[in-house]
Formats: structure tokens, C-alpha cells, sequence
């Protein structure tokens, strides 16, 4: 008898250690209702096969939000993330399905905040003196300003769904450096990549500080910057500039995805 129910014991082991390492274990909060938050790097912009119903918020069905929920079919799926969103957006416009009951929550904020658009637009059409100004005004504002705002929307996300484990996820960097490239100075692109993680940094504490789970996606986007030969980004695009420094749809599946899916 107490050979047999060690048997079973290491049976169970060594299932439990299998699921592990091939993936097959179920997420613990793949069973409740899921509710995705955020700007347009969760809304899947850049990434195509856009939700008609979406409108301007342009959701993407190659979204790692959407791509998380088809793979792991919680009971329910709200998809509210949204183009352009600031944290103001969010508290105003995006918590609605958020309920006790909610099991996971997954979020991008604080990149539109921090004047992310604008700070392209600079680096982009100035000199290198006028980007790095700018991404110094945008630090500036990521050392006053963002962390409240971050702290508003965490607890507002807290208040609603009490009981949900929520994931922020980061932005990655844009551009590996060191490589030959068309386009922008290595200069102005170590100083983007500087500024995401300064970024990443200030929201991975206040994450942190919430008791949050911290999704870390520079290291899946790796070899996968502008300039690499492999991009997950779009560059500049000037038929769509919406587009422009989005991730691909590669770019969710690959480097957002995973990174959730180990959250999660």
C-alpha cells in the first residue's frame, strides 16, 4: 500500500513537471473572466485584422489580448483596450466589465501619457538636440507626473475587480543598436531605447506597489528591434502613420503573447 501511493505521488510529480515544462498546464486564471485593458499596443494596432465594431479604438484579432483568450477560453472576454488611450481614458472608458468576478486583467498605460507620439515626432523631424530635449521633458514627466496617474488607474482596477490577478505589461525597446541603418542617428536611437526603458522602469514600480504581476517584454522582442533584420516593429510609415513603431502582428504573437501567457 505505501509503495502504490508512493508510486502515485511521483506519478503526480512527474505529470506536474511535464506540464511545466511542455506548456500544457492551464494558467490559473484562464477560468474566470478575462479583461483587457489599455492603449494601442494591447488594442493590436499595427498588427491588422482590425474589429470592424471597434471603430478608432482599432482592436485587432492578432492582439495578444485576443490571441490569450482564444488559446485559453475564459468564461467570459472584454476586450476594451483602446488606440490612443491615456490613463485618463482608461478610468473613464475601459473598467465597466471589470466586476469581482473578474479572474485576469492585462494592461499597456502611461506610453501616450508620457508624450510618446510627440517624442517621435521630434526625433523623427529635428536634430539630435531636439529629440534628446524632448525625451528629457518626457522623463521629467515619467519622474512627476505618470506615477500618480498610474497609482489612479491600479486602484481603481483593484477597487472594481478585487480578486482578479492583473498583469502590466511594458513596452519593448525600438531599435537595436550598433547596426547599419536608414533612418534616424544612432544617437537619437540609443536615446529612444533609453527612454523605454526610463519608461518601463517607472511602471514596473508602481506596478510592483500594487501588488501587480510586471510583464517584462524587452527580452521577447530581442533581435527583434528596427534595425535588426528580423523587426517586430513597423518603422515610420508614412501611408500609415498610425502604424508607425507599433508592433507587428509578430510582434504580438511573439513578443507579447509570451510574456503574458508566463504572467498570467
Amino acid at each position: 500500500m505505501r509503495r502504490s501511493r508512493f508510486a502515485a505521488y511521483v506519478g503526480s510529480l512527474l505529470l506536474a513537471l511535464a506540464a511545466v515544462l511542455t506548456g500544457t498546464g492551464t494558467a490559473h486564471a484562464a477560468e474566470g473572466p478575462y479583461v483587457a485593458l489599455g492603449d494601442s499596443y494591447s488594442s493590436g494596432v499595427g498588427a491588422g485584422s482590425y474589429i470592424s465594431s471597434s471603430g478608432d479604438c482599432k482592436r485587432s484579432t492578432k492582439a495578444y489580448p485576443y490571441l490569450w483568450a482564444a488559446a485559453n477560453s475564459p468564461s467570459s472576454f472584454a476586450f476594451t483596450a483602446c488606440s490612443g488611450a491615456r490613463t485618463g481614458d482608461v478610468l473613464a472608458s475601459q473598467l465597466t466589465p471589470l466586476t469581482s468576478a473578474t479572474a485576469l486583467v492585462s494592461i499597456t498605460i502611461g506610453g501616450n501619457d508620457a508624450g510618446f507620439a510627440d517624442v517621435m515626432t521630434t526625433c523623427v523631424l529635428q536634430s539630435d538636440s531636439s529629440c534628446l530635449s524632448r525625451i528629457n521633458t518626457a522623463k521629467a514627466y515619467v519622474d512627476s507626473t505618470l506615477p500618480g496617474q498610474l497609482d489612479n488607474v491600479y486602484s481603481a482596477i483593484s477597487s472594481r475587480a478585487p480578486n482578479a490577478h492583473v498583469v502590466v505589461l511594458g513596452y519593448p525597446r525600438f531599435y537595436q543598436l550598433g547596426a547599419t541603418c536608414l533612418g534616424l542617428s544612432e544617437t537619437k536611437r540609443k536615446a529612444i531605447n533609453d527612454a523605454a526603458d526610463y519608461l518601463d522602469t517607472a511602471i514596473a514600480k508602481r506596478a510592483a506597489n500594487h501588488g501587480f504581476a510586471w510583464g517584462d517584454v524587452r527580452p521577447t522582442f530581442t533581435g527583434h528591434e528596427l534595425c535588426s533584420g528580423s523587426a517586430w516593429l513597423h518603422s515610420l510609415n508614412l501611408l500609415n502613420i498610425g502604424e508607425s513603431y507599433h508592433p507587428t502582428a509578430a510582434g504580438q504573437s511573439g513578443g507579447y503573447l509570451p510574456v503574458l501567457n508566463s504572467a498570467a
